[in-house]
């Protein structure tokens, strides 16, 4: 294969011409899309994207819409797909299509956390462990993997070592177009180049524009649902407000040199939080903005009711050390939490829709046990196998809409 950067870039046609790319170029160029009737329409780069999650024309293409990608047109959908962050490989496992992906970041890690959760849903499987890594990943392993689409952000590629705007635009023209967003985690601050043209979206809004590029806006719809009951059960039988406990939700860490400490926002905007912002509780580190370490004091001084620790289940995990650790601290110990035996694993910090309803459940039981049932204080490094009884939402009707057996 030669060198992609010897490929002359104003003669490479995309790579199928099914699939067809008109979103804005950075820095220039017009954003080309469809109105609700079919027909091409142009405006300047920068303007807000098309609130349509998509159109059909007469020859039955059809386009979908989302900063910081802009508009993409298909002619039918992708049957391969580069992926970095898990939420995107979520969502494409969420509307059937998991054995679509080809890369990630950490396939070995997230392959077997997924597993974690696939466990407890009747035919639906997938196998990541041994896909490609894409953090840092070479322009030249895409062009190998020939995707059908790339459903990653654009923008997010560019803090990647070696990659800039004229890389993404040249992947983008000359094998397949981009398609995701991943500031939206935290509301984060895009870089420079993609700052006029960004937007925010929830983790659903994101998921329902994914479903319409596979076009199975069905089994969209269908898990939208159950997220939609399953959050109106959260917040219609939590506590009231002065009855929720001060919660910390924390990364932690054990090395030689000791617990490290990475407290998040509970209520900051971001997807990252969507499974945890239905709680309404009290957030024991409220002040904290982006990823900022604080010592075991800091903790003790915030005194949380309940500790939250995310990554901290599943493969590659030390959560019973990380939690005896605290408990046998002379420190630690005077922290509510730790003193009430109130220290949780928390199995991801960011994840698609199949990750959020599972941590929704989750998260639910270990802050309200008196309204939605104990979470068991043995680790056995899978999710819990709960009654019919004690589930917060129904097994079987999520795997029904992953395959679409409805």
């Amino acid at each position: 294969m030669s060198d992609s950067n010897d490929i002359d870039s104003t003669e490479a046609q995309t790579r199928r011409d099914y699939l067809k790319y008109s979103g804005a170029v950075v820095g220039g160029g017009l954003l080309a899309g469809c109105n609700s009737n079919g027909i091409e329409s142009t405006s300047t780069p920068g303007t807000p994207t098309d609130s349509t999650t998509s159109t059909t024309t007469k020859d039955e293409s059809y386009s979908v819409t989302m900063a910081p990608a802009g508009t993409v047109e298909f002619e039918e959908p992708p049957e391969s797909a580069f992926t970095v962050l898990i939420h995107h490989a979520d969502m494409a496992l969420a509307l059937g299509h998991g054995n679509a992906i080809n890369a990630m970041y950490r396939p070995g890690l997230f392959g077997g956390l997924y597993n974690m959760f696939l466990d407890r849903l009747d035919g639906v499987s997938v196998e990541w462990t041994g896909l490609i890594d894409s953090w840092n990943i070479g322009k030249e392993t895409l062009y190998e993997l020939d995707s059908d689409i790339h459903l990653a952000d654009p923008a997010y590629m560019t803090v990647m070592d070696n990659w800039d705007v004229t890389d993404v635009e040249e992947v983008r023209k000359n094998i397949a177009p981009w398609f995701g967003n991943a500031y939206s985690d935290h509301h984060r601050d895009p870089p420079d180049a993609w700052a006029e043209q960004y937007e925010y979206y929830t983790l659903w809004e994101i998921f329902e524009k994914v479903a319409a590029v596979f076009q199975r806006e069905d089994r969209y719809r269908a898990l939208a649902e159950i997220h939609t009951d399953l959050v109106s059960k959260i917040k219609t039988n939590r506590p009231a407000e002065p009855e929720r406990p001060r919660v910390a939700r924390v990364q932690m860490g054990l090395s030689d040199s000791g617990l490290s400490i990475y407290p998040f926002n509970i209520n900051d905007p971001g997807f990252e939080q969507a499974h945890l912002r239905p709680l309404g509780v009290e957030d024991a580190f409220s002040d904290i903005e982006g990823y900022t370490q604080v010592d075991l004091e800091a903790l003790v001084e915030a005194d949380p009711d309940v500790i939250l620790a995310t990554h901290a289940m599943g493969p590659e995990r030390n959560f019973a050390e990380i939690k005896a650790h605290l408990e046998g601290d002379s420190v630690a110990q005077q922290i509510t939490a730790v003193e009430n035996g109130r220290i949780y694993p928390m199995a991801i910090r960011y994840g698609g829709p199949i990750a959020n309803v599972f941590q929704l459940e989750m998260a639910a039981k270990q802050v309200y046990p008196e309204q939605f049932g104990n979470w068991p204080t043995a680790e056995s490094g899978s999710y819990p196998s709960f009654s019919t009884s004690e589930q917060l939402f129904d097994r079987q009707n999520v795997a029904d809409s992953i395959n679409g057996a409805f």
